[in-house]
């Protein structure tokens, strides 16, 4: 029986040795894995930190248009008689663009250059002038420049406006008509983006306030607020002095030919006493509200 228990279970110092050894692989395999771990997590938040960088930096890089002024004029590219050939519904469409690309104050909005070359271009497009249109639009990339930030404004409605024109032809031969659209819907909306980006980065100015009589046009500001607030005191001053005085004088000493003489110079005396006394009122009135807005002038301008 000892000997058969010895076979099937081997000694305790086998036993020993071989936890021992499981023990030791589990220590070395625990610190593998939190070696591995560290070795991931570095590179991780380095690479989440370069994605918001460049997710912040391309929010402020904004599209240059004349690569997309550029690609319309490439878009129109097109044979000589490529016009000339549509159908009349569509001939109708062409049209309607050049009506949406030069309608309006086109050279007030645009600028006198700009526009003369808008109106030329409208003028191809009712000729069916592909040749003409193709030249005249080559110049819209060296143009974009100089432009002011209104003119791009114009420009780009301009041009979503009549795009959309083109937009409506639909699939017509190799789908010139799609890409004309597409060229010109997205330079429109990238020059309207980046003017009304740059009239939100400007100073506000704020407008003066002005005070019309008349011809007469007088600039609200601090100094000149006090200035009528004085006169308001001053036209007080003598509106009730004139009203104390008015009303000093005693009813016996009006001596009159009859009675309506009398009672006609009574009433002129209340009247004259209402007057004055509202005169002094409203001057008193006037005077603090002038002093409230000169104090409100002046602290916006703080």
């Amino acid at each position: 029986m000892a000997s058969a228990w010895l076979h099937l279970h081997p000694p305790l110092s086998k036993l020993s040795q071989q936890r021992a050894h499981q023990i030791t692989s589990l220590t070395s395999l625990k610190f593998t894995t939190s070696t591995n771990t560290n070795f991931i997590t570095k590179p991780l938040s380095v690479r989440f930190a370069l994605t918001q960088s460049d997710s912040s930096n391309s929010k402020s890089i904004e599209p240059d248009p004349s690569p997309l002024l550029q690609h319309i004029a490439d878009s129109f590219d097109l044979p000589s008689d490529y016009f000339a050939q549509l159908p009349r519904d569509l001939r109708l469409d062409l049209n309607d663009a050049a009506f949406d690309l030069s309608n309006g104050p086109v050279l007030d909005e645009c600028g006198q250059e700009l526009g003369e070359i808008l109106l030329n271009i409208t003028r191809a497009w009712e000729r069916a002038d592909t040749s003409a249109s193709y030249s005249l639009l080559t110049k819209l990339p060296s143009m974009e420049e100089n432009l002011t930030g209104s003119a791009r404004s114009a420009l780009g409605k301009r041009l979503v406006s009549a795009g959309r024109r083109f937009q409506s032809m639909g699939q017509y031969g190799q789908g010139e008509p799609q890409k004309i659209a597409k060229a010109m819907i997205t330079a429109g909306k990238a020059l309207s983006a980046i003017s009304t980006s740059a009239r939100i980065d400007e100073q506000p100015k704020e407008a003066a306030r002005m005070l019309k009589f008349g011809e007469l046009q007088l600039e609200i500001t601090p100094d000149n607020a006090n200035i009528g607030a004085v006169i308001g005191v001053v036209f007080g001053i003598l509106s009730f002095e004139i009203a104390k005085g008015i009303e000093n004088i005693p009813e016996s000493s009006l001596q009159y030919a009859n009675d309506n003489a009398l009672l006609l110079a009574k009433s002129l005396r209340g009247a004259l006493l209402a007057l004055f006394y509202c005169s002094t009122v409203l001057s008193a009135f006037t005077t603090v509200g002038l002093v409230l807005l000169g104090i409100q002038l002046r602290s916006k301008k703080d």
